[in-house]
């Protein structure tokens, strides 16, 4: 850290706090979208903690704090001494333990060597450690110059000013991969009314979403290690009779152990009896598992057979078989590669047979796509694909935290999508193709299922972009 920005903030400790509280809607804008993807509960360390307000705030279950001003620190110790604060500088991390988030707020634009300080990070990550950079919008530069001339906000050195992209190449440079990223607050003055309309609403309009002054960054170690894993798939199935044997017959083997589970959704053409056949014909060569759903719908379906799943990688096929079984390896390698930690199959790459899915639900798939990508900022070409995979360890904090998004998804697809982009899991798309169906009715009613899912986007709106 160079010696005159140094001298600035221990000059600057005594009435930093000040500042904040002379601006406290920027500051508390900042805690609030830094809470949203950061759980209660979570060790954390934050680098460049100034008085310790934002570690605070997140609530941790192990909470450390590092700075490299002795003001500052002692500011935190005082206000906050059940966390721990240590004097070190960004770019020479030496701690000697890892930390499920680690959070850098407006610091790198006053670092001498900002690559050096992300490649530090290294040593305090663990492989599915999350990072989380906010720094000034560039395009903001004039504007904050002219706030410190008018005394409207605190003096500060002379800072860097990096684009997104450059952001973005630095951490790819130390190892990192930027997983979602974004800007908020257009006006970052409170005035009643006015400032939470145009930060929530008109900040997130097409263009305009990308000139608010706070800008954030979601990133996460490149995986360098394939994970062999043991795999449950989950297959949900409500008047599939026909479709039972063929699932387990064209399932290929891979994983370290592979369970099969049939999740029988009370069903009027013989299904279930022909699941326990089937898993009596072929339970010597693989292991088949099944259970009565305890509700209705898909959703709860597979809720029900991840609730006794014992693989390391959970995965969704449907009955009907318009996903081939023979795709799920590729799924599976995805997964272990470390590619993505939600998978999600894509059916709108290749082309459909004929009949395998109509005009007015393509239609309704891609408005989807694009609500989704805007929402969870990801790219997601087809989130009603019942094929997704995940990891027990993240469905598990799915769980934990589905309070969050509410429990009214009955198809699942939704709930597994916004609970992973909660998480900032590295969401990917893999391309199949889409069979027609070879026996039974889909159990979708297009139009009373559509208007539910459109319910759903409008709420989710409100809990992840209108926060």
């Amino acid at each position: 850290m160079p010696d005159h920005i140094r001298d600035y903030f221990e000059r600057q400790a005594a009435i930093a706090d000040k500042w904040k509280t002379r601006n406290w809607y920027y500051h508390r804008s900042v805690i609030d979208l830094v809470r949203f993807f950061v759980p209660e509960g979570q060790s954390v360390l934050e680098v460049g903690s100034g008085t310790g307000d934002l570690l605070a705030a997140l609530k941790p279950s192990h909470g450390v704090g590092i700075d490299f001003s002795d003001e500052m620190l002692q500011i935190a110790r005082t206000k906050y001494s059940e966390l721990a604060w240590y004097k070190a500088d960004a770019e020479n991390l030496a701690l000697n333990e890892q930390f499920d988030y680690v959070v850098l707020s407006d610091l790198i634009g006053y670092v001498g060597d900002i690559q050096k300080v992300f490649h530090a990070l290294g040593t305090v990550c663990k492989s599915r450690t999350r990072v989380i950079v906010t720094q000034y919008n560039y395009f903001w530069e004039p504007v904050l110059r002219l706030a410190q001339a008018l005394k409207l906000k605190a003096p500060v050195p002379v800072q860097n000013w990096l684009s997104s992209s450059d952001i973005e190449n630095l951490l790819y440079l130390a190892g990192f991969e930027v997983i979602k990223k974004g800007s908020k607050l257009l006006f970052p003055k409170f005035l009643p009314l006015f400032s939470d309309f145009v930060n929530k609403y008109i900040a997130n309009l097409p263009l305009i979403r990308h000139l608010g002054v706070l800008q954030y960054y979601v990133a996460r170690p490149i995986p360098t290690e394939p994970r062999e894993c043991s795999v449950s798939v989950v297959i949900p199935c409500r008047n599939e009779k026909g479709n039972i044997e063929q699932a387990v017959l064209r399932l290929p083997t891979f994983g370290k152990s592979l369970e099969i589970i049939f999740v029988e959704g009370n069903s009027t053409d013989g299904t279930l009896e022909e699941v326990k056949r089937v898993a009596q014909a072929y339970g010597q060569q693989t292991n088949i598992r099944w259970a009565v759903q305890d509700g209705k719908g898909k959703g709860n379906a597979v809720r029900n057979g991840f609730s006794i799943a014992t693989g390391e990688l959970l995965m969704i096929l449907d009955a009907d078989l318009t996903v081939a079984p023979e795709d799920l390896p590729k799924f599976y390698d995805t997964a272990r590669l470390g590619k993505g930690e939600f998978v999600n199959g894509s059916r709108l790459v290749y082309s459909m047979e004929r009949e395998a899915m109509r005009f007015l639900n393509v239609l309704g798939n891609k408005f989807f796509s694009v609500m989704f990508t805007w929402l969870i900022g990801q790219k997601i070409k087809d989130t009603l694909c019942g094929t997704k995979v995940l990891f027990k360890e993240d469905y598990d904090m799915i769980v934990a935290q589905r309070s969050y998004f509410g429990d009214f998804d009955p198809f699942g697809d939704f709930d597994l999508l916004f609970g992973a982009a909660k998480l900032n899991l590295r969401i990917v798309e893999l391309p199949v193709r889409y069979h027609a169906r070879t026996y039974g009715e889909t159990n979708i009613q297009r139009w009373r299922h559509g208007w539910l899912l459109l319910r759903m986007v409008v709420f989710a709106m409100r809990k992840i972009k209108f926060v």
